[in-house]
C-alpha cells in the first residue's frame, strides 16, 4: 500500500496518481516496490512498518553523503517518514563489459573522501540494529568500542554468544592495534555485500542500502569478499586508482567480524560458527 504522504508529494509535484505498483520482493529487512505514475516516471518505494523511527530518515542522510561525483550512483532520496522511504527509480539493466573495472576505479575515488575523525553526523543502522557512530580521532578505538564490541555485547545480551565468547572479542579487540594498519577516515559505503551492487539503467555501477560512515576503506573491501569474492577486475583496478597496504585482503576476516556478528544479531545462530571460526583464528 502507497503511504498517503507518497500519493499526496507526487501529485503536488506534477506525477498524477500511481496508476502501477510493482513489487520487487522483500530484502532482508524492508519491501520494495516500484510506482508508476500518471504522468510516466517511475520511483522505487522502500516500506517496513517495523522500522525504527529514524531508520529511512538515516538512510537518506547517507544516500545523501555517497552521492560524490565520479563515484558509484546512488539513488536519490525524495521523501521519507517512519515506515517508508521513497526513492529515485535506478531501473536497473544488465552490467555494461568494464563494469567491474569502473567499479574499482569509482569506489576507490569515493574512499579517496576522507574526515579528521571516524563516525559521522548522526548514528545509523546497519540493516535494522543500530550503528553507533560517534566521532572518534583513533580509528582503532573507534572499530573496537562501535564496531566489534557493540555487536559482540548485543549478541551477549541475546544469549546468541556466551560470556567466553563474549570475552573471546573482547580479546581479539584488544590486539587490534597489532592486527589492523593506521588508515584514514574514509567516505564508506557501509554495508557492500554484492546484493547491494547493481548496474543502473545504463548497466553502471550504482549502490543501494547503505550504512554510511567513515571508516576504514579496507573494511569495505573485507566486505566485497564475505558472501562471494567480487571479481579479480574490481581489486585490480581499485589499487591501480588507490594504492592499498601490504597483505590487506589477509585482514578482510577481522573486518567481517563486524558484519557476521551483525547478521548473528539479525537472524540467529546460523552465522555463530563463522563469528568462533574467526576468534579461533586470531584469539
Amino acid at each position: 500500500m502507497v503511504p498517503g504522504e507518497v500519493s499526496s508529494w507526487l501529485l503536488e509535484r506534477g506525477y498524477g496518481e500511481v496508476v502501477s505498483s510493482q513489487y520487487t520482493g522483500g530484502g532482508c529487512i524492508n519491501n520494495g516496490a516500484t510506482l508508476g505514475t500518471r504522468a510516466g516516471v517511475t520511483f522505487f518505494l522502500k516500506t517496513n512498518p517495523q522500522a525504527p523511527g529514524d531508520m529511512f530518515a538515516r538512510e537518506a542522510e547517507g544516500l545523501q553523503a555517497l552521492a560524490i561525483p565520479g563515484a558509484p550512483q546512488v539513488p536519490k532520496p525524495y521523501l521519507w517518514g517512519g515506515g517508508y522511504l521513497l526513492l529515485e527509480d535506478l531501473s536497473p539493466a544488465a552490467r555494461r563489459a568494464d563494469y567491474w573495472a569502473v567499479f574499482g576505479r569509482q569506489l576507490a575515488h569515493l574512499h579517496n573522501h576522507t574526515h579528521p575523525e571516524f563516525g559521522f553526523q548522526h548514528d545509523n543502522f546497519i540493516g535494522s540494529t543500530p550503528q553507533p557512530n560517534p566521532w572518534t580521532a583513533n580509528g582503532h578505538a573507534f572499530f573496537i568500542e562501535h564496531r566489534l564490541l557493540f555487536q559482540a555485547r548485543l549478541a551477549g545480551s541475546k544469549g546468541l554468544l556466551d560470556g567466553a565468547e563474549v570475552r573471546r572479542v573482547e580479546k581479539l579487540a584488544a590486539n587490534l592495534e597489532a592486527l589492523v594498519p593506521v588508515q584514514p577516515a574514509s567516505l564508506i559505503h557501509g554495508d557492500l555485500w554484492s546484493g547491494n551492487a547493481l548496474a543502473d539503467a545504463h548497466g553502471s555501477p550504482a549502490l543501494i542500502d547503505p550504512a554510511a560512515h567513515y571508516g576504514w576503506a579496507e573494511a569495505e573491501l573485507g566486505m566485497t569478499a564475505l558472501f562471494g569474492a567480487f571479481p579479480t577486475a574490481f581489486y585490480q583496478a581499485y589499487e591501480e586508482t588507490r594504492p592499498l597496504q601490504r597483505d590487506y585482503q589477509q585482514r578482510f576476516p577481522i573486518y567481517n567480524l563486524y558484519h557476521l556478528l551483525n547478521h548473528l544479531n539479525l537472524f540467529g545462530g546460523g552465522y555463530r560458527s563463522q563469528v568462533l571460526s574467526i576468534l579461533r583464528r586470531h584469539t
